[in-house]
């Protein structure tokens, strides 16, 4: 038997499944089945079934490689022009390994050339017998590389949206070291609460829509606001950007910043602290009845103040001030309680404790604690406390945007963009890429590992979307779907090993109908059944 493809006039071939018999001493043909109809790939493991390709493949069969996983994530970096952007040098993909690296595995280097072992890197990325310590060269490599590859990405970016971006959001972020060396480690304010380790600070710079633009590490005692003037530079002399709206987070853009800004006739937008507002409030700049639901604006010193109190916001705050008072006394009356029981306890030394953990929960601004007759009393400046509870739940923007063009209502809405910002921060540091803890002692090569997770972010965000627009969201759909449950479904997409005669082939495994309808989401088209010689 075979297949024999039979041409129409004003039709597509017919593919005809045929046979050759003798009659009468001549050679004549029949068909046995009409496949035009069949699905290609059906046809051609036909073909092969006839040509006795798949002779002997019933045998034992060993799984081999994991294909699924590389593969999906390789054709992600596809769409967002990654695989481009870091070229086809040994450098290149060792880079992008380490990116995709990243999101799959989320570990070290050493660890991560023991997971490329069970992976097919050889069949997708083309690399062959790498060790960890090429991974620490392609680092290298990626460090001298940042700037251009930043510019192209910036790039792709404005193409997709038509234009530059008018709005751009910056926060920084700290992670912390496992380990005393490193030319970028420093003991500063740790955002994480994690006390005693030193750290790096790291800023990342995003479109309004939390799409990372560029990533910057700065030594762990960095004040927040030396850190601005570099992103500034970044977008005027790496791309070019010509006019722009830098939003920060409170305490973010100082005096320095905002003059660097001003020179280039750039806006910005930012929060001021609540010391700043308690000083507006003593000049009557501000009045405390501005603070409301509705928002409120004032006009100082050519800049625009944008007022509001957030009540839900309130009440968290008022609850917790509450609670912590609250535990204060339980800790308080737990303590007496020792030292009437207690003939060797130090009074003075509990007070101690106490005054301390008062500091730690930034209770002292109100509450006294004092020792009488080696029993601790607390006493509440109520005055005191209305004046702190006075701006619960009230913030104040900054902005030098002109009200034609942004209303107070748009400002207010544009500075809560910064949470895109702090969701990529999560995703990098721990929900998924797991930039922390860092053991690089180089500091270039510090530089380079943050600059592979905000790759990886690019790409994990362009996953969840498509996932979120397939499947709906985590938050409120149980048919939902994570990167996580998408790496564990691909990850079974393995090839199937046979020995036939002597000689080993693999197989690729074909997608189920679960794992069909996720590479349909994620728009990627997965291989024909193919066979190799190994």
């Amino acid at each position: 038997m075979y297949i024999a493809v039979v041409p129409n006039r004003k039709s597509p071939p017919a593919i005809l499944l045929r046979e050759s018999y003798r009659e009468h001493g001549k050679v004549k043909t029949r068909t046995i089945a009409n496949l035009t109809h069949w699905a290609p790939e059906r046809i051609e493991a036909l073909r092969k079934a006839l040509k006795g390709e798949f002779d002997g493949l019933d045998g034992e069969q060993v799984s081999g490689e994991i294909f699924g996983v590389l593969f999906a994530l390789k054709q992600l970096a596809d769409q967002v022009g990654m695989t481009r952007v870091l070229g086809p040098s040994e450098e290149g993909r060792l880079a992008l390994f380490l990116v995709l690296a990243r999101i799959a595995h989320g570990s070290l280097r050493l660890s991560a050339v023991r997971w490329a072992e069970q992976h097919a890197v050889s069949d997708i990325l083309g690399l062959e017998d790498f060790d960890e310590n090429d991974l620490y060269e392609a680092l290298d490599w990626l460090e001298a590389e940042q700037a251009r590859i930043e510019k192209r990405l910036y790039e792709a970016y404005v193409r997709a949206h038509g234009e530059p971006p008018a709005i751009v959001l910056y926060d920084v972020t700290s992670s912390d070291f496992e380990g005393e060396h490193n030319e970028l480690a420093e003991y500063g304010y740790n955002r994480d609460g994690k006390k005693g380790k030193k750290q790096i600070v790291i800023g990342l710079l995003t479109g309004a829509d939390g799409e990372p633009l560029g990533a910057r590490v700065f030594e762990g005692n960095t004040a927040d606001p030396s850190t601005v003037g570099e992103q500034i530079e970044l977008l005027k002399q790496q791309f070019g950007v010509k006019e722009v709206v830098f939003i920060g987070d409170s305490g973010m853009i100082k005096a320095k910043g905002k003059e660097a800004l001003s020179a280039l006739g750039w806006r910005y937008i930012s929060a001021l602290t609540k010391q700043q507002i308690r000083a507006l409030l003593k000049q009557d700049v501000l009045q405390p009845d501005l603070f409301d639901e509705a928002i409120g604006e004032v006009s100082e010193g050519g800049r625009r103040l944008i007022v509001r109190r957030n009540e839900g916001l309130q009440q968290r705050e008022r609850a917790r001030r509450a609670d912590k008072l609250k535990r204060l006394e339980a800790r308080i009356a737990e303590r007496n309680a020792f030292v009437r029981q207690s003939q060797r306890a130090d009074p003075a030394a509990g007070l101690r404790q106490l005054e301390l953990w008062v500091k730690r929960h930034k209770l002292s601004g109100f509450v006294t604690l004092s020792l009488e007759q080696d029993q601790i009393r607390c006493q509440i400046d109520q005055e005191r406390l209305a004046e702190v509870a006075l701006l619960d739940g009230c913030y104040v923007l900054e902005t030098t945007v002109p009200a034609a063009h942004m209303d107070a209502q748009t400002v207010d809405e544009r500075y809560r963009d910064l949470q895109n910002v702090e969701r990529s921060f999560r995703t990098m540091k721990t929900d998924f890429l797991e930039v922390r803890p860092i053991f690089l002692r180089n500091g270039k090569r510090t530089k380079a590992h943050v600059f592979v997770a905000m790759l990886a972010l690019k790409i994990t965000r362009l996953f969840q979307a498509l996932l979120h627009r397939a499947f709906g969201t985590t938050d409120d759909d149980p048919n939902a779907r994570t990167p996580e449950d998408a790496l564990e479904s691909l990850a079974r997409l393995t090839y199937l090993i046979y020995d036939v005669k002597g000689t080993r082939y693999a197989r690729l495994i074909q997608p189920d109908d679960q794992q069909h309808v996720l590479l349909k989401a994620l728009g990627i088209r997965f291989p024909r059944q193919t066979a190799k010689a190994l």
